[in-house]
This record gives structure tokens, sequence and C-alpha cells, in this order.
């Protein structure tokens, strides 16, 4: 049993131009036989292909790519669209509907999604060689549901994921849950999510696949599973990006026997030319020799705490804008160079700490903010 799993795909700007004139071939011609090798090949689709032009409320980019970028799905053979994720209702109800309409006309399913809460829940189910898989999706809970709540993404809440991993594990041979989830940017799992991933394992995966922050991370062997913690991009192409780390990533590919075996491909994607490449020979050496530190840092709880520290200190200008009553551009200029006062007082923050901290109130207060957004 072959599996194959990318990171995120969003066909916006030149991979979106090419789309509509078909020029398709180029941008996937590296890894083209790697999908028409593999028994089930899976992506995560990271916005609604749509031409509906009204946005959601939300905070931070909205995407969306036109329809006829399912093309590159169908050249490339993807049989299974992950789409919980934060971008994926960009566009309301309209623009998940038309995205699944073209997903069911190009005979490619989805997981993760659905009309209602339980619908997302729901997992892929094949059979492959004679024996039976499960694959579930959750995502971070980030703008997961159309405005009018006529769609939803699968949150990643720890008891529905139990729930649903009991009942996906007895009923299949195999499991593997993929995740869409962590800090932008970020190429390591905070201490909290390697904890979360490996209880996924406890619970019953056979495998656990993350994606999201747009920088690929290491990887870890868990009681004999594999935990990747997050592939990097598969096919994003953003203005201005060029070898950095969004134009990185990996596939995952699983060979699934008596065993799980895996294999790592790494790529460079969107840089100077739109579309997914292989590295060349001192590319992937200096990819081999990031997996290894990354890997390290994963395995060593100690340097994992002291990064994710590290990595929270050079953000904190950011959320501490976030958490002031004005926030904007212009005042955060003026505040960072001393000429807006800060108004939040020390007695405030901590009682945002509370609010956040305890889960009762988070509760309360999450409902109200979402009553009153």
């Amino acid at each position: 049993m072959k599996i194959l799993l990318t990171g995120d795909f969003c066909p916006i700007n030149r991979v979106e131009e090419l789309a509509r004139k078909q020029e398709i071939e180029p941008l996937l011609s590296d890894f083209i036989d790697l999908f028409r090798e593999s028994d089930l090949n899976v992506i995560d689709l990271e916005c609604p292909l749509t031409l509906k032009e009204t946005a959601r409320r939300k905070t931070g980019p909205h995407q969306k790519a036109h329809p006829d970028s399912i093309k590159i799905l169908k050249h490339a053979g993807i049989h299974l669209a992950a789409m919980a994720n934060n971008h994926i209702m960009d566009y309301g109800s309209k623009g998940v509907q038309e995205t699944l309409e073209q997903c069911r006309e190009s005979g490619i399913e989805t997981v993760g999604i659905g009309p209602g809460p339980e619908d997302a829940r729901l997992p892929y189910s094949s059979s492959i060689d004679g024996k039976s898989l499960a694959i579930l999706n959750y995502a971070d809970n980030e703008f997961l549901s159309a405005p009018d709540g006529s769609f939803h993404c699968n949150p990643l809440d720890p008891v529905s994921c139990a729930n649903d991993i009991a009942a996906a594990r007895e009923a299949h041979d195999y499991l593997i849950v993929i995740v869409h989830a962590g800090n932008e940017f970020y190429e390591l799992p905070s201490p909290r999510t390697k904890r979360l991933y490996r209880s996924i394992i406890d619970m019953g995966a056979d495998v656990v696949v993350s994606h999201h922050t747009h920088a690929f991370s290491g990887y870890e062997t868990y009681k004999n599973k594999p935990i990747f913690y997050g592939l990097g991009n598969f096919m994003y192409d953003w203005p201005g990006k060029i070898d950095q780390g969004w134009n990185k990533g990996y596939l995952v590919r699983l060979v699934i026997s008596d065993k799980i075996g895996f294999e790592i491909i790494a790529l460079k994607q969107c840089g100077e030319k739109p579309g997914v490449f292989r590295l060349n020979e001192s590319e992937q050496e200096a990819f081999e020799k990031e997996i290894s530190r990354l890997n390290q840092i994963i395995a060593d709880d100690s340097q994992l705490e002291a990064s994710f520290q590290e990595y929270c200190q050079k953000v904190f200008p950011m959320y501490d804008a976030f958490l002031e009553p004005y926030f904007g551009r212009l005042v955060t200029a003026l505040r960072k160079r001393g000429l807006f006062p800060k108004l939040l007082s020390r007695r405030k923050r901590l009682l945002y700490l509370n609010l956040i901290r305890c889960e009762s109130h988070r509760e309360v207060l999450l409902r109200l903010l979402k009553e009153n957004e």
C-alpha cells in the first residue's frame, strides 16, 4: 500500500494563471511519476476554488483560486483532498459548495468538511490490497465554519478526536490522522503540539501528518509509528517569496505492509518558476542537514522548550500589539517608537491570562465573542 501525502496546496497567482491556460504539465513534471506510482494521493486543499467575489469577515488574508485549478489535481491523480483548514471557508458557503462540486465532478473525495459538525468528523475510508484504511482530518479552530453555519470543518478537539480514532481504529486495519495546525513560519512543534500528536498515536493512530505553518519541520518515530510535524508548502505561489522557507517542503510516501515504512521526498516550489521541483545535489544536502537538526531538537524536550521560548520572545511585539485596545499598523508603529502609550495595565494582562488559561472562563469567553463578532 503506497500513500503519498502533500503539504499546503493553494493554486494562486502564477499557478492559477497556468491552470486557466491549461498549461499544467510544467507545474508537476518533476513529481508526476511519483503520483502515478501511488495507490492513494492525498493533498491539503488550502483554499476554495470559486468565482465568488464576496469574502467573509475574518482576520488574516483571504485566499481563493479559479475553479479551473481543479485540473492540476486531476492531472496529478489526486484521490483525496483534506479540507479542514483555516482558508477553505474564506468565501463562505458558496465558495465551499463550488469547491466540493468541483471535487465531486473530478472524482476527488474529501475529508474534514461537511454540512454539519458530525459530517465533518467522518473519516475517509478505503480498501487497498485487501487492507482497510481510514483517514481523519482536523484543524486548529480558526474560522472553521461558514458564516451561515451551512458548512463546517473538523476542529481539533481532544475529546472528539479520541472518540473518532477509537471508532475508526475498530473498523479499519490502518488509520492516518492529518492535522492542519501549528504556529505559522515556526519550523518546530511547540511542546504542547508534541504531546498532543503523541497522544493521537496513543489513542490508536498509525501515522500523524501535519501542515499549515508554511515551514517544513522534522519528524520522529514514536512507538514505532511516524509523526511528521510539518510538511511545508507543496504549491503556494506568493509574490516576493523566492528561495525562502516558504518555498521548501517535502512529500511523505508511506509504504504499508506488515509495518509502516516511509520516505521523505524534498521539494522546492514556486520560486523563480511556478510549480514544484526536485532539489539538486547541494540543495538536497542542505535539506538533509536541516531535517537532522530539527529532528534532534524534537527528540530533546529541553531543547524543544528552549526553542519555543525563543520563538515566543520573537513574536512578543506582534502579540503585545494584538492585546492592546487600539491596534493597527500606524498605532503599532507609533507605539514602537514610544509615541503612543501602552494602555493595557499589568492588572488587565493578569485578567486576560486568567480568562484564557482557565478552561471554564475560556469556554464562556469564546461563546460570547462568537455571538457578538
